[in-house]
């Protein structure tokens, strides 16, 4: 009989997202006639703009027609994506890439999962707590931990605790550490990295040949003109860090499907025997024999993106989940929680009521407001007693949820 990858039954329960989706569905079943708002998942309600959805369909069209048909495409995507996200997304910020360095992909779920693949088991890994699941699971899944002890952390990974007391701003790690995963503006506190912050983490992997993964995936969010939108931004950083960005929520693309990787030339690490070697190279071994590229449409409507057209849409549409985000979180200010995050991301990070855990706080909203968030102990240990709200929702809605909130609270 064929034997399974012991490491899945690390995992002590299912994903977040999912369970809460069992909860949900169950109290949908048992209350047919609530009607339920759902704040918790980062789903986008905003439909495609029509300057993307047309150059949608314009691809699709290309497909019909022998002359413009288009069969398998690189698999690090297409020239005319990787040059408009180079020109549109990086040159302003003073960053020079190569075409040679950004891989696009179907989204940075799988690309912060799939990285794994170019780095050995033996490295040592540091990630936030509270921190994007995705992070800690995967090390799991592929046998870099042991099994978790009774607070939820993993034996051979470096929790790196995430606090109101720290400003959800990880310390350095006390031991030398490998791979370092950061996010920001965050997920899920909705915290964000100054450029001297940012600096220390570039210099702490510099002297300490340490490889940062960088998750940027929400980087279009952030309005304060001080903020860095790419680690790139840091002296140095091409040497030590791998950035992921998504069209998920800049775009509204969660389900048409689309991110991408940048992993510098000069960013090596070093072999078995002590050599050094490209990871650049590596990851594109990896993507050109497991992956056949982001579909040829779907790249087309990335591409619009970066139109003045389609940027102005884009941008309409971020502006309209940060007023989302504004009236949340100075809703539920005034209803006496301590709020953070919603400034410049697109989630808000709260503190639950005295006495109540977070997936308590959970079934009170759901129960009694019919508003669906997410727990924050799901995020990690240094979770509990926190809760995310989402700015992905209808507007209406939004300010219901927040009213029916308020209400309960008084």
């Amino acid at each position: 009989m064929a034997k399974i990858n012991d490491n899945y039954l690390k995992l002590k329960a299912g994903y977040l997202f999912p369970e809460i989706g069992r909860r949900v569905r169950g109290f949908a079943a048992a209350h047919p006639e609530a009607k339920v708002i759902r704040l918790g998942i980062g789903d986008v309600t905003q439909p495609l703009t029509p300057t993307i959805l047309k150059a949608f369909h314009d691809a699709v069209d290309d497909l019909a027609q022998a002359s413009s048909f288009m069969g398998y495409g690189p698999e690090q995507g297409y020239d005319f994506l990787i040059e408009a996200i180079i020109e549109k997304s990086y040159k302003p910020l003073g960053v020079e890439l190569k075409n040679t360095e950004m891989f696009i992909s179907d989204g940075s779920k799988c690309d912060c999962a799939n990285i794994l693949d170019i780095f050995a088991l033996d490295n040592t890994v540091a990630i936030g707590d509270p921190v994007y699941p995705v992070y800690n699971d995967t090390n799991v899944m592929i046998g870099r931990t042991g099994e978790a002890d009774e607070k939820g952390y993993y034996q051979g990974l470096v929790y790196l605790p995430c606090t109101e007391e720290n400003g959800f701003m990880p310390a350095f790690p006390k031991e030398r550490v490998d791979m370092i995963y950061l996010c920001f503006p965050n997920n899920p506190t909705g915290a964000v990295a100054t450029k001297e912050q940012l600096k220390g983490w570039v210099d702490y992997a510099l002297a300490n040949d340490s490889v940062i993964l960088f998750d940027a995936a929400y980087e279009a969010f952030i309005t304060d003109p001080s903020i860095p939108h790419s680690i790139y931004e840091i002296e140095g950083a091409k040497k030590c860090a791998i950035e992921f960005r998504s069209f998920s929520k800049t775009a509204g693309f969660t389900g048409v499907r689309c991110g991408l990787v940048v992993v510098p030339e000069e960013l090596e690490g070093t072999t078995s025997t002590g050599g050094k070697y490209s990871f650049n190279k590596l990851w594109l071994r990896r993507q050109t024999t497991k992956f056949n590229g982001a579909s040829y449409p779907v790249q087309k409507a990335a591409a619009a993106v970066y139109s003045e057209a389609g940027w102005k849409e884009t941008k309409e549409n971020i502006d309209y989940y940060m007023e989302n985000a504004r009236i949340i979180r100075e809703g539920l200010s005034e209803a006496g929680l301590t709020v953070y995050g919603g400034v410049n991301g697109p989630y808000i990070w709260l503190k639950t009521p005295a006495g109540l855990t977070s997936w308590d706080f959970f079934d009170k909203l759901l129960n009694e407001c019919n508003v669906v968030g997410t727990p924050g102990s799901g995020f990690g240990p240094s979770g509990e007693g926190y809760f995310r709200l989402s700015a992905f929702g209808n507007r209406d809605n939004v300010i219901e949820a927040v009213e029916r909130i308020k209400k309960n609270l008084k």
